[in-house]
């Protein structure tokens, strides 16, 4: 049986200026904890997300408060019924800071999943916004993967991006994956001076403010690597 199933997390400025969580609500598979001041993380409690479930995680980091997601394991998306999806609506106040860095998501062979994120930043907030997927499990081909990142800044696009994983004709061709295992990218609203290559890693600043980091691997460990040292690389160059 297909889930739907919603949480949330608010921070708010507390008198004496400190970050208080103020709203976490939860509902499996999404189950949120509080894990310090103001970091929050995922811990699955159910399966999934599988073929059919429909979850929705919602953000609000009120103006000049932080918050850090992450979350414990990876997540593994299995089949089931028909398409599962996965919408992340975060709002990031003026003068904020949010740090979403949960760690892989993990396509089982035979998954149809959509991950959609709607990021609306307002003036002066500071985003971290970090995905990994991992192209199916060891020795699998991987599901089918729609993914969206539409990120805005007071109202005016930012950052428009899509891909697609699991479509043979593209995840063979050279030009697309090639031979990786993986795909992940990085958005900062850090702003790089220059566009830098490494090995399997893009760092392109964008038109507007911010930076988007792009990397390829053959494996988990190898693509956070990358993409570590393109963040960095993003963050140490000279404005």
């Amino acid at each position: 049986m297909a889930m739907r199933a919603s949480a949330a997390v608010a921070t708010a400025l507390a008198d004496d200026g400190r970050t208080i969580v103020r709203r976490l609500a939860s509902a499996p598979p999404l189950t949120l904890r509080q894990t310090g001041p103001y970091s929050v993380h995922l811990i699955s409690t159910a399966a999934g997300p599988l073929g059919g479930d429909r979850l929705a995680l919602d953000l609000y980091v009120a103006p000049r408060t932080t918050l850090e997601l992450g979350s414990v394991a990876a997540t593994l998306v299995l089949p089931g019924d028909g398409e599962s999806e996965l919408l992340v609506t975060a709002r990031v106040g003026a003068g904020a800071t949010l740090r979403f860095a949960p760690e892989p998501t993990v396509l089982a062979a035979g998954c149809a999943h959509r991950l959609l994120v709607r990021l609306a930043l307002e003036a002066d907030a500071n985003v971290f916004w970090r995905e990994e997927i991992v192209f199916g499990r060891h020795g699998e081909r991987p599901g089918r993967c729609h993914a969206r990142f539409d990120a805005t800044r007071d109202g005016l696009p930012l950052l428009r991006q899509e891909f697609t994983v699991g479509d043979p004709a593209l995840d063979a061709s050279p030009a697309v994956y090639g031979t990786a295992r993986c795909v992940g990218t990085t958005f900062l609203t850090t702003c790089a001076k220059e566009p830098a290559l490494g090995d399997g890693v893009a760092v392109l600043p964008l038109a507007g403010s911010g930076t988007l980091v792009s990397a390829l691997a053959t494996d988990a460990v190898q693509l956070r690597t990358r993409l570590e040292w393109g963040e960095h690389t993003a963050t140490t160059t000279p404005q």
